[in-house]
């Protein structure tokens, strides 16, 4: 969004109304912001009551310029006060869901549904957040069905991609194929090919890797490569489009990902390299080079990059450059040098402050320690 959607001119008319503020929360200065609007999921957007320091809007995900400016109108409103019934359980919705109340949030939500006048403009963003919120919870099985029974009131809309696609993810997670399946996964490829929808690149890009799952999930390993392709070129066409350096690096995770589920790490190489280039302050190159020369099976060049991200990462983010380090050592053969990475890395997650720490991530990297 940094790249494509907030340096939009059409966002101007906005600068009076709010007070634009981006929170880098890897940063252990921003720990009390955290403290009070937690953050698990990013991007995520809120608008806040500046006079109830509470939150008046929040939103999982990305958005496109016309997005945001409907969230913006929303939230003007939400602070302004509710409207009507639905509006006035939504905006409680939205309050229980930043203070990780997942249940009540999506009860609420399911409420704002249920009372939702004809035509109600934010219906959309309601049936996101509560099948959001459902996954969150894992109720795969009411996720999945009130996914396809809300995917018809949000059809041709920028919600039918969340709605779809999150419920898709959910009937993939159960372990018996639920009849919902392929509605879902019909649904979200009907929003991938609509080009009347005019979707973020990075929302196709999801759209693709929850389609790719779904076909994994049934074993289907030539359908799963057919998509894995189309989403690579896919990426590669929109990284071409982009008019600045930055604008190209947005798609380098999205490129990286569909590359090594294709089995072929090495074309990340040069793109990853020209962003170090480009980025030298930046941990995510080197990270992202780390892991594709471990798969490459390149141990003596995973481990220099992995020594350049670690360098410049703070935040809960250097754990997971701790995860690959020690792969790589593994792969090389050196064992106690991966032991002790895991070690360290128990260490650093322990000691970030409280909104940062992961009991969860702990308790995995305790866990990865003992089967070493």
């Amino acid at each position: 969004m940094r790249a494509f959607v907030f340096t939009d001119k059409a966002l101007e008319r906005y600068a009076g109304r709010f007070v634009w503020l981006a929170v880098d929360t890897e940063n252990s200065t921003n720990t009390a912001f955290l403290k009070k609007y937690p953050i698990n999921v990013w991007p995520t957007l809120l608008i806040i009551d500046p006079n109830k320091e509470a939150v008046a809007l929040r939103y999982v995900g990305g958005a496109t310029v016309p997005q945001l400016k409907k969230l913006l109108d929303d939230g003007a409103q939400a602070v302004g006060g509710a409207h009507s019934k639905a509006d006035e359980a939504l905006a409680r919705a939205d309050r229980l869901a930043n203070d990780r109340k997942t249940a009540e949030a999506a009860a609420a939500y399911e409420e704002a549904i249920a009372a939702a006048p004809k035509r109600w403009s934010r219906l959309g963003r309601a049936a996101e957040s509560l099948t959001f919120y459902l996954l969150s919870a894992k109720e795969y099985d009411r996720c999945a069905n009130r996914a396809l029974e809300l995917y018809p009131r949000v059809r041709g809309t920028y919600s039918a991609a969340n709605v779809a696609s999150i419920g898709l993810t959910c009937a993939s997670q159960m372990e018996k194929r639920p009849a919902s399946f392929e509605a879902l996964e019909k649904a979200t490829r009907e929003t991938l090919d609509n080009p009347k929808i005019p979707l973020s690149a990075d929302d196709r890009s999801g759209l693709y890797d929850t389609l790719i799952s779904a076909r994994e999930a049934v074993k289907d390993e030539e359908g799963a490569r057919k998509l894995r392709e189309d989403w690579a070129r896919f990426l590669e066409g929109e990284a071409a489009k982009a008019r600045t350096a930055e604008q190209r690096a947005v798609f380098d995770s999205h490129r990286l990902s569909a590359y090594l589920a294709l089995k072929q790490p090495e074309r990340a190489i040069p793109m990853l390299e020209q962003s170090e280039k480009d980025f030298p302050n930046d941990y995510n190159p080197p990270a992202r080079l780390a892991a594709a020369y471990r798969a490459m099976q390149k141990w003596d060049e995973a481990l220099p990059a992995s020594d350049r991200a670690l360098a410049r990462v703070y935040g809960p983010r250097k754990i997971g450059i701790y995860r690959t380090r020690a792969e790589i050592y593994i792969g090389k053969g050196d064992k106690e040098s991966a032991r002790k990475t895991i070690e360290e890395a128990i260490r650093y997650a322990e000691s970030l402050p409280e909104p940062q720490r992961s009991d969860a991530t702990i308790a995995s990297l305790k866990k990865r320690l003992e089967t070493m």
